[in-house]
């Protein structure tokens, strides 16, 4: 097994896995730390090391609450079990779990990128074990980035000192570290020329932006995009990430300084990281991925109409039961308060189409956000003749919390089932292996199909089209279906495309 190799720093030496046919490498610096002159500056290289590295241990997670700080939280029970786990700012660290005997296997890669709102997570946490994926014969990799003010944070004096950096630290984080992956994989018997970035939530909208980037195009081949809507419906509280000008971000950013009482770059940077993250939760304001004209010349949604993203094959999908907004109210003001708070300015041209909406929408109904964003993206990109594949995850979950909750996938396509404390049996184990085993196909090849560990075929997956919108139903059995949500919600597709078409 290729229980010690190089990188481009030095020398590290990996660990065996609970399976000893796969080495574990933990915590590798593929960035220099981002405390100190390095805060809110774009990922500079790490620093070189002598003799070999142990890389036995995870390294910090990035800036954030701490984990599982209230263990009755719906997450801390979930996963968040450590809230004693190291943070700090040399956050900038990639976990590998490798198959390989040796570093001329040129075997496919994946590179996980977490969610948690741009504002928390981190890579390892304990359902994002690599050891299943690795089994299957593809490279594991997971790759830390800044979060939150950290990795957000937008100021002039920012955008003045990287005029072609100015802001985007978080994503420019993941770009640098799939950067590394690509120069530093064959090492680990990857091949550099087969990488599949994929993510879940903010994950899957921090994939959508590297497909978006010019700064990203050769990276990766693949990518797979799960849990964040796709594009952006206008529905109620909807889950699409906020894209704000470089402008309006530095004009947060200096409100942000008052707020530190600094009056200066330098002045900021001196400052204790525990203490900027407590001031930043004070006046808490959910920052996302800013238009900067650099990493994102134009929204990712544009970047979408237009045809725009990188031309790698991808997937893309969804849990059944995230993220349901209710509709309150069968009455015509209760409607029409509705409209209001959907589509602003634009409230009237969708009045008369609105309120013929299916009855059910009056009496408490649902707007399925996830699966209504997805399917917009499904429809543009069928058009436009990308080559991708469609899913929703909807198996029944055990547990005192009913439905396919965000999130709850990646217990399955890890396949780390074991480590969980809900119920599962048998059939949710047969599911998480043929997952993984889609997952993992479709990096080794662009294709999701393949065999069982029996032998037998898996359940054919084919790719959404115009002649055939089917996406694959990962239900307690899994099947094809047409459309990726229930009809009564399809007619809103083409009422949120007016906006952009």
């Amino acid at each position: 097994m290729l229980r010690e190799t190089k990188t481009e720093n030095g020398r590290v030496r990996g660990v065996v896995a609970t399976d000893a046919r796969i080495t574990v490498y933990k915590g590798i610096p593929f960035a220099a730390d981002t405390s100190g002159e390095n805060r809110w500056r774009p990922p500079q290289p790490a620093k070189d090391w002598e003799g070999v590295r142990d890389c036995s241990e995870f390294g910090p997670i990035p800036m954030q609450r701490i984990p599982g700080r209230d263990p009755e939280a719906f997450y801390s029970k979930e996963w968040h079990v450590d809230p004693a786990v190291p943070m700090g700012e040399d956050c900038l660290r990639a976990n590998i779990w490798t198959p390989a005997r040796s570093t001329d296997e040129k075997l496919p890669v994946m590179v996980w990128i977490f969610g948690g709102g741009l504002q928390e997570g981190y890579p390892h946490e304990m359902e994002f074990d690599g050891e299943r994926i690795a089994s299957r014969g593809v490279i594991l990799v997971s790759i830390g980035y800044r979060v939150n003010v950290f990795g957000l944070l937008c100021h002039p004096e920012i955008t003045a000192e990287n005029p072609e950096a100015p802001a985007n630290f978080a994503f420019q984080d993941q770009a640098y570290g799939i950067a590394w992956v690509k120069r530093n994989i064959a090492n680990f018997g990857g091949d550099p020329n087969n990488i599949t970035i994929f993510g879940q939530s903010a994950g899957g909208m921090s994939i959508l932006a590297q497909m978006a980037s010019p700064k990203t195009k050769g990276l990766f081949q693949k990518g797979i995009i799960e849990s964040i809507g796709g594009m952006n419906p206008v529905v109620p509280t909807c889950m699409g990430m906020p894209q704000d000008p470089l402008d309006l971000q530095e004009k947060r950013g200096i409100e942000f300084f008052e707020q530190l009482g600094v009056k200066s770059l330098a002045e900021a940077r001196a400052l204790d990281a525990q203490y900027i993250l407590d001031k930043f939760y004070e006046g808490f304001r959910f920052w996302g991925a800013v238009i900067d004209g650099k990493f994102l010349p134009k929204s990712i949604d544009e970047t979408i109409v237009a045809n725009e993203l990188h031309d790698v094959p991808f997937m893309i999908g969804n849990t059944k039961d995230e993220f349901l907004i209710p509709i309150d109210g069968e009455d015509d003001a209760a409607v029409d308060a509705w409209i209001d708070r959907s589509f602003g300015d634009k409230a009237e041209e969708y009045r008369a189409i609105v309120k013929a909406m299916p009855g059910d929408y009056r009496t408490n109904a649902t707007v399925h956000q996830m699966w209504l964003g997805n399917l917009m993206m499904d429809e543009l990109a069928a058009k436009q003749g990308r080559k991708f594949y469609s899913y929703v995850f909807g198996p029944t979950i055990p547990g005192d919390d009913a439905g396919s909750f965000h999130s709850c996938d990646l217990w399955f396509q890890f396949e780390t089932l074991m480590k969980c404390w809900r119920p599962f049996d048998g059939h949710h184990f047969d599911l998480s292996r043929k997952i993984c085993n889609y997952w993992t196909n479709f990096a080794k090849n662009g294709d999701p199909n393949g065999l069982d560990k029996d032998g037998t075929p898996m359940p054919e997956w084919t790719p959404y089209t115009t002649e055939s919108p089917y996406s694959i139903h990962l239900y307690d059995e899994i099947a094809m279906e047409e459309g990726s949500m229930p009809a009564k919600d399809r007619f809103l597709v083409d009422l949120n495309l007016k906006k952009y078409l």
